[in-house]
């Protein structure tokens, strides 16, 4: 018998029993060691704002539509930044070897049962830190940020949000050859930041954001801005902040209507190109070469080699069975939390 979280109803996380199956012969059990929150999407499903709960996403027209719901609760074994330990294969399984370490995504429960094929191709190198195998997800999603901002080397990217995800695409946009002001609220998440290689800093409560970027710009603006907050006045704040005939990329997973955002100013005088990025796709021009496993493995690939530093975005890490105090945490204190992470082994 395993465990895993569920959300029983909004707000309230429980950890609940789950029956272990039986091997196919071309399986491979993987009981987990860590689990990572994320604090955007997961919360959305944890608070039940998320739109899945409350409208029905129509795949084949792609919309959202009213009068059911693709889910309802429970919402059970939520969660994609997971890394576990192989500890039983099917008969027939030879690519895969108990010991073997692998990350992917499987929810918060302490075991999942997956194709060999699948995790044969995603083992982490023995002598990695697997916590890093609970990035590969939040990776890619930072990874497609900066694929769809189509950063060029020398040009000045401003970074709106510095949570998880804001963190990564402030390194990966650097990487990229970007000069990287990181923009947020929070003092710690601005020194952490600039520890991890972002060029300035601003202090977003301080106000004057878009201000202080044409300072730093020579009154140009920033070539890119990249939301990450999921905030509709921060995604205003980069629409003001970015040069003329530039484009903003917003990856935040914004909720209900657009309060703060007025599209008559900045973005209509200033011809602002506004796109999403999405971990269901890649840009069209990239998809001939790029997927969702590409940005995956490159995401732990760079983890791996130490240029993307991720176990230092790690604030909390608590036992899988705390997972209600562990979301009481990320949605009550937010300001006061990064990275938490359920482990699946202590007790």
């Amino acid at each position: 018998m395993g465990r895993m979280v569920s959300f029983s109803s909004p707000r309230l996380a429980q950890v609940v029993d789950e029956e272990s199956r039986p091997l196919a012969v071309d399986e491979v059990r993987i009981s987990t060691l860590y689990s990572g929150i994320s604090a955007g999407t997961e919360l959305t499903a944890y608070r039940g704002t998320n739109p899945y709960l409350n409208k029905r996403w129509d795949e084949q027209r792609r919309l959202f539509v009213d009068g059911s719901t693709s889910f309802e609760y429970p919402v059970n074994g939520w969660g994609y930044e997971e890394v576990g330990e192989v500890v039983e294969v099917g008969a027939e399984v030879t690519t895969v070897a108990v010991g073997d370490v692998i990350w992917g995504t499987w929810g918060h429960r302490t075991e999942t049962v997956q194709k060999a094929d699948r995790a044969a191709k995603r083992i982490l190198s023995p002598d990695a830190d697997p916590r890093i195998g609970i990035f590969s997800h939040i990776g890619a999603i930072a990874l497609n940020v900066v694929l769809d901002a189509d950063i060029h080397i020398g040009e000045t990217v401003a970074v709106f949000g510095l949570g998880v995800p804001g963190q990564l695409v402030a390194q990966l946009a650097r990487l990229n050859g970007a000069r990287v002001i990181a923009v947020d609220g929070v003092a710690s998440r601005r020194e952490l930041a600039q520890q991890l290689g972002a060029d300035e800093v601003i202090d977003a409560s301080a106000g004057g954001v878009a201000e202080r970027i044409r300072e730093l710009t020579g009154g140009l603006g920033a070539d890119v801005c990249l939301e990450v907050s999921g905030n509709y006045s921060a995604m205003h704040e980069a629409i003001r902040s970015v040069a003329y005939s530039s484009r903003v990329c917003v990856a935040g997973f914004m909720q209900g209507e657009g309060v703060g955002l007025r599209l008559g100013e900045e973005f209509h005088h200033n011809r602002v190109a506004v796109i999403a990025s999405q971990i269901s796709g890649v840009a069209p021009a990239l998809r001939h070469r790029w997927d969702e496993y590409r940005l995956q493995r490159t995401a732990v690939d760079l983890a791996v080699s130490g240029r993307l530093r991720v176990t230092e975005l790690i604030s909390h890490t608590m036992p899988l069975e705390r997972g209600r105090e562990a979301f009481e945490l990320l949605d009550g204190s937010p300001r006061d939390v990064l990275q938490v992470v359920l482990d699946a082994k202590a007790v």
